[in-house]
């Protein structure tokens, strides 16, 4: 597996996750999360990170974390290495309890964009099956297959999640529950609030994430979040791109950073090779064109099968088969070889 390139950066923000080996539960029981939330707290004190949020879950957990001194990675490595050791010593444990080295993915602080990751972050206690947002529920939807609002039952169960979920930064930014010395709410409140003061701010941010969860908008605006190298705008992307260095070895997601595209540019690639628009060719039978789409999608958006097939308007299984199917045809279709040839110029990437 690819390492995930680093970057380092003096004030950077960072999306944080670690899971644990195998999906097994890195927190039995609440006496493991209350020690986590006491290396949070040592993680902003020995490292001078600035926490903005976190969420703990059974076998995994997110952080937003801003770094003042360009040391996540140090950081990071303390935090789950001393979580990992008392984990073990108290379970009667061995071995690693983290499937891999954490896993950080560049913010944009500026703007709407660490807002976004923030609310992200604390919506995860609802994500789950029991609730209708399991993966394969969420997929569904995005694809159409499903009502796109929630029912009122389904509202009132998953803001009752949300709410009574204690191992999150949540409770403290809603005013559910008193804000941590070592926890940093004021810069987030103050992007979706008034700016009049904490108590306005703790006010409009539970109304900001607890009516986009009513209105069922969540996972349309941060859909993309966990799939992504890098969550911001064009201009922040491309800034972290620059920062790749050439000699950025080929065991990390470098390429990753050269070759990231949004989808809708590779359906206008695939429509000025075919000369008509998406809606006259996507659902045409014996068209090839949704299917090139879909590989050259497939290879360069670091997008999941799901979240293609959701983009394509179709099922995750539909766009699997198409995916495989144009690796079985060009390397025996000079055609076909000829038309993704065009397609990659178009996007300005080496033919995939």
């Amino acid at each position: 597996m690819a390492r995930q390139l680093r970057h380092n950066v003096e004030g950077g923000w960072y999306h944080i996750t670690a899971r644990g080996m195998g999906r097994r539960e890195i927190f039995l029981e609440d006496r493991d999360r209350e020690h986590f939330v006491e290396l949070l707290q040592g993680l902003v004190e020995r490292y001078g990170i600035v926490l903005h949020a976190y969420v703990l879950m059974e076998n995994h957990y997110h952080l937003l974390i801003e770094t003042p001194h360009a040391n996540a990675s140090r950081a990071l490595q303390w935090l789950n290495v001393s979580y990992a050791a008392w984990f073990n010593a108290k379970h009667d444990g061995c071995g690693p309890l983290f499937r891999q080295r954490y896993k950080g993915i560049p913010v944009d602080g500026e703007g709407s964009w660490a807002l976004a990751c923030s609310v992200y972050v604390h919506l995860n206690p609802v994500r789950i099956r029991s609730l209708g947002l399991g993966k394969e529920d969420r997929a569904r939807e995005k694809a159409g297959f499903l009502p796109t609002g929630p029912t009122r039952e389904e509202v009132a169960a998953r803001l009752t999640k949300l709410r009574e979920h204690r191992w999150s930064s949540y409770p403290a930014y809603a005013g559910y529950a008193p804000k941590p010395e070592w926890l940093t709410c004021e810069r987030l409140w103050r992007r979706v609030g008034t700016g009049k003061g904490k108590e306005d701010g703790k006010a409009d941010y539970r109304r900001y994430l607890e009516d986009s969860l009513r209105q069922g908008e969540e996972e349309g605006a941060f859909a993309q979040i966990t799939a992504a190298v890098a969550i911001g705008g064009a201009a922040f992307v491309e800034r972290l791109r620059r920062r790749v260095p050439p000699s950025a070895r080929c065991d990390t997601n470098a390429r990753a950073w050269r070759r990231l595209l949004p989808f809708g540019e590779v359906v206008k690639a695939v429509e000025a090779v075919k000369g008509e628009g998406w809606a006259a060719f996507a659902d045409r039978k014996g068209d090839c064109g949704r299917d090139l789409a879909l590989y050259v999608a497939r290879m360069n958006c670091g997008l999941s099968i799901p979240e293609l097939a959701a983009l394509a308007g179709t099922e995750p299984a539909a766009a699997s088969k198409a995916i495989q199917r144009m690796r079985k045809r060009l390397p025996g279709d000079r055609k076909l070889k000829s038309v993704l040839r065009r397609v990659s110029t178009e996007i300005g990437v080496r033919e995939t």
